[in-house]
C-alpha cells in the first residue's frame, strides 16, 4: 500500500511540475513578414510610387529620376529596415537627397503618403507604426544637406 501511495504522489508531483515547464512559443514574425514579405513590400512601394506621381508638389523631385531604380532601391530599403533578407544597395540618404531643396513640408507629405499607402494595403497599426518609426529615423540624413 505504501508503494502505491508513493507512486500516486510521484505521479501527481510529475503532473504538477509539468505545468511549470515553459512551452516554446511561436517566434514573433519579423516586420518584413508582417508587411507581407517580398510581394507585400513590392505592393507597398508600387502604391506609394503612384501616390508620389500624383502629388504635384512631390513629383517634381523625381523629374530626372530613373523610376525603375528608385522602385528597386525603395523595395530594398524597406525590406532591409524591416528585418527582411535584403541589403540596401542604393546611395546613402544624405547623398541621394543632397541639394534637392526638400522642406519639412515635403518630408511630411511623403510620410502622409506612406501612411495612407500602408492603411490602404491593410497593414495593421502595429507593423504600420513600426515601419513609419524606422523610416522616420532617416529624417536627419535626408534633411542634412538641404
Amino acid at each position: 500500500m505504501k508503494l502505491v501511495r508513493h507512486l500516486v504522489v510521484l505521479a501527481l508531483l510529475a503532473l504538477l511540475l509539468s505545468g511549470c515547464v515553459q512551452r516554446p512559443t511561436s517566434p514573433t514574425p519579423t516586420l518584413y513578414t508582417q508587411l507581407g514579405g517580398e510581394s507585400g513590400v513590392a505592393a507597398i512601394v508600387e502604391d506609394f510610387t503612384y501616390r508620389l506621381a500624383g502629388d504635384d508638389e512631390i513629383v517634381v523631385f523625381f523629374a530626372n529620376t530613373n523610376i525603375d531604380r528608385f522602385v528597386t532601391s525603395l523595395e530594398e530599403q524597406i525590406c532591409s529596415i524591416s528585418d527582411g533578407p535584403c541589403v540596401y544597395s542604393g546611395p546613402p540618404m544624405d547623398r541621394a537627397h543632397q541639394h534637392m531643396g526638400i522642406t519639412d513640408a515635403h518630408f511630411n507629405a511623403l510620410v502622409e503618403h506612406m501612411q495612407q499607402t500602408l492603411i490602404d494595403q491593410d497593414i495593421p497599426p502595429g507593423p504600420r507604426n513600426q515601419l513609419l518609426g524606422r523610416l522616420a529615423r532617416l529624417h536627419g540624413e535626408i534633411m542634412s544637406l538641404q
